[in-house]
C-alpha cells in the first residue's frame, strides 16, 4: 500500500509518500480501507516533534479515517468484514490500509458520509468535550468561540447553538466570519479591537464560556473579557504562541482557566467519549450537525494541506481521498 510517512521529525514538507507494508490484523484488530482520512492541526504538530506525543520512527500520522473493514483478527467480535466504520487513533490514518483496535472504531449509519465522519472525531468531538464535560455551557450563556472558521470553531458554534448558547465567533478575515454566521453564530468579528468588541456586544457583562484553539495576544484579550464565574478552554494554539495567563485576573474577575485535552480523554474516559460520539452521530443523521468539508485532497498531498493548515489559509475540515 501507499502511505504518508514521518521518517524524522522536522518540517512537515519533509513527509515522505512512499510504499508501506500492509497492516496485518491480531487479536482484536480490524484493517479498514480507508476511504476519507481527517486532517487536523495536531498532525502537523506531532511530525515537527511538537506534540505531547512523539512516536517511535518512521511512523504514519493521522488520527482519524473512516471506510469499510477489509480484514479482522481472530479475536474481533464488534466488527465484521464489509462494515462502515471510522476509526479514532493517535497516529496511523494518512494510509489506503489502516490499522485499529476494534474498539477505536465506531459503525456508520447510512445517513453520515465518510467525510463528515471523519470531522466528528477529533474536530466535533473536542468541541463537544469541552463545551459539555469542561465547561458545563448552558442554555442562555454566551460563548465565544476564536478560530471560529476552522473545524473545531465550527463545531463549537454548531454545538454551541444545539445547547442554547448565545454565540460571538472570532475570526481573521470577511470570508472567514461569513462561514461563522452561516453556520449559526449570533455575531462575528475580528481580532482588531477583541475586548472592545466584547464588552459593546455584551453589555460589559463579559463572557460566560471562552473556546481558545488560538492563543498569543487574543488569549489575554478574552482573559481580560471574562465574566463572573466565566470558563476559559484553552484548546490549542494555532498562533504559535502558547500565552501566559496573569493569574490576579482569574481571583479578581471570578473565573476558571479550563485545559482541554481531547487525546487524553478519549483514553482516561472510554465510556464517556463513546457516549459523545453516539450523540454526535445522532446529531448528525438528524442533520442538526452539518461538517463543513471544504477541501477533497488528494493522499499523496497531505504535506502541502497540512502546511496550508498551520499558516491558518484553510476554512472547515479538510479531508484526503487515498
Amino acid at each position: 500500500m501507499r502511505a504518508i510517512v514521518c521518517e524524522t521529525y522536522g518540517a512537515i514538507a519533509d513527509l515522505a509518500w512512499r510504499d508501506w507494508q500492509n497492516p496485518q490484523p491480531e487479536g482484536r484488530q480490524i484493517v479498514i480501507a480507508a476511504e476519507a482520512i481527517g486532517v487536523n492541526y495536531p498532525d502537523g504538530l506531532l511530525v515537527q516533534g511538537l506534540y505531547q506525543a512523539r512516536p517511535e520512527l518512521p511512523f504514519i500520522p493521522g488520527m482519524e479515517a473512516a471506510g469499510r473493514v477489509v480484514a479482522v483478527g481472530p479475536d474481533v467480535s464488534r466488527h465484521a468484514v464489509g462494515d462502515r466504520v471510522v476509526v479514532q487513533l493517535s497516529h496511523g490514518a494518512y494510509a489506503e490500509r489502516v490499522l485499529a483496535d476494534e474498539k477505536a472504531a465506531m459503525p456508520l449509519p447510512d445517513s453520515v458520509s465518510d467525510e463528515a465522519a471523519c470531522a466528528l472525531v477529533c474536530a466535533y468531538g473536542t468541541s463537544h468535550h469541552a463545551l459539555k464535560q469542561r465547561a458545563k455551557l448552558a442554555s442562555g450563556e454566551t460563548l465565544l468561540v476564536l478560530g471560529a472558521a476552522g473545524s473545531t470553531g465550527i463545531a463549537a458554534i454548531e454545538i454551541g447553538k444545539i445547547i442554547g448558547a448565545r454565540v460571538i465567533a472570532v475570526a481573521s478575515s470577511e470570508e472567514k466570519r461569513a462561514l461563522a454566521k452561516a453556520k449559526g453564530a449570533d455575531e462575528a468579528i475580528g481580532y482588531d479591537d477583541l475586548r472592545g468588541d466584547i464588552k459593546r456586544l455584551t453589555g460589559g457583562n463579559g463572557i460566560d464560556v471562552a473556546f481558545d484553539p488560538v492563543g498569543g495576544e487574543a488569549f489575554e484579550a478574552v482573559a481580560r473579557s471574562m465574566a463572573w464565574n466565566g470558563r476559559l478552554l484553552v484548546i490549542g494554539f494555532a498562533s504559535g504562541t502558547i500565552p501566559k495567563l496573569a493569574v490576579n485576573l482569574a481571583l479578581v474577575k471570578g473565573f476558571a482557566c479550563v485545559g482541554v485535552f481531547w487525546g487524553a480523554f478519549t483514553t482516561k474516559e472510554p465510556d464517556v467519549f463513546a457516549a459523545n460520539m453516539a450523540e454526535l452521530m445522532g446529531w448528525a443523521a438528524a442533520s442538526k450537525v452539518r461538517p463543513e468539508i471544504s477541501e477533497r485532497a488528494k493522499l499523496r498531498d497531505a504535506a502541502d494541506v497540512l502546511q496550508r493548515m498551520h499558516e491558518r489559509k484553510t476554512l472547515g475540515k479538510i479531508v484526503l481521498i487515498p
